[in-house]
């Protein structure tokens, strides 16, 4: 049986489509039989790219389509799968475009938001701020905290905005502080490089760490975090990491660098596509397979997929030491611990 693997392997995004592939090709060898063929399809990070390489898939025999990755390539293979009847799982978070055989194996900010926001909630947090970047990401972010907060039955106390392509971190937070500390955790929705430029600013005008809980996104969820002293004990929800570093220490080993974050879901995609081969009735890519209520296990733990497209993740809550990231409540082992 035939399964589309449909990546952006030139242009911008193409380093990260070729780990994505790198990744899926790791799955293909741990978990696969020769009845399994991946078709792999270049993008080229264009939303006409991507629709070709659909259609190139398909008239291959693809039986399955994994990706593509952005939202603009999910949008243009959208059409082009349905009319087939062939069911996509794509790389993107771009929930607008989720249901009718489109299944999202993206990271959501609202799964992590509500864990950590609960467990803050748990551990005697009732009084939430949020200072986020005035960006789509950043407005996707701001409602799940609403709506965390209101789950809770605690406060969100106020939302601030900066300009998303500022480099003057201390204005933002001196604009934000100005107002007032009446709050005992606040989210800081910035990953990479940013966030390092931020988090200094905060005690610098008195928004102390060790009165305010800060708390992060998966955004968080990359080396080299522990290094900020600022962060230290602040806490994110995330996959389980042990999971996570067997795949990145054997990545490494066979392809002599460092996994970006993303490459897990083309082996997590890859895996359940050879998972689903394996059926005593033969291949079964279905809408009632995919969305097993039992999910599957990945490198990013267990995650289950729902007939309206979106993705369910078991997250641990993890706190930010001077190693990095350490799991202080670990992620649910089973859909029973987690819910329905």
């Amino acid at each position: 049986m035939n399964v589309a693997l449909l990546l952006p392997l030139t242009g911008a995004s193409g380093a990260l489509g070729q780990a994505m592939l790198n990744a899926a090709q790791m799955a293909l060898f741990d978990l696969a039989d020769d009845r399994l063929e991946l078709l792999t399809r270049d993008t080229q990070g264009s939303a006409a790219g991507a629709a070709s390489a659909a259609q190139s898939a398909i008239s291959d025999g693809a039986q399955l389509i994994l990706g593509p990755l952005l939202a603009a390539e999910v949008e243009a293979v959208k059409p082009v799968a349905q009319a087939a009847h062939i069911p996509v799982l794509a790389f993107s978070t771009a929930t607008q475009l989720a249901g009718q055989g489109i299944y999202l194996m993206g990271f959501t900010p609202d799964q992590e938001i509500a864990r950590v926001t609960a467990y803050a909630h748990q551990h005697g947090h009732n009084l939430f701020a949020l200072l986020a970047p005035r960006s789509p990401y950043g407005e996707v972010v701001s409602e799940a905290v609403k709506e965390a907060v209101t789950a809770n039955g605690a406060t969100l106390v106020r939302s601030e905005f900066y300009d998303a392509s500022t480099n003057d971190m201390a204005t933002a937070v001196r604009r934000f502080a100005s107002e007032g500390h009446d709050y005992d955790a606040l989210f800081l929705p910035e990953g990479d490089g940013r966030l390092k430029a931020l988090a200094p600013q905060l005690p610098y005008f008195d928004i102390d760490p060790g009165q305010v809980k800060f708390l992060g996104t998966g955004l968080w969820d990359e080396p080299g975090l522990g290094t900020e002293p600022e962060l230290d004990n602040a806490w994110y929800a995330a996959p389980p990491p042990n999971l996570r570093a067997n795949f990145e220490k054997r990545y490494q080993e066979l392809y002599k660098t460092m996994p970006p974050r993303l490459a897990t879901l083309g082996y997590d995609a890859t895996a359940l596509a050879a998972v689903l081969s394996h059926a005593p009735e033969g291949a079964n890519f279905s809408d009632a397979a995919l969305t097993s209520p039992n999910g599957f296990s990945g490198v990013d733990g267990i995650f289950r997929l729902f007939p309206n497209g979106l993705v369910q993740r078991g997250l641990g809550v993890l706190e930010v030491q001077r190693g990095g990231g350490v799991v202080i409540d670990p992620a649910p082992q089973s859909f029973q611990d987690l819910g329905q």
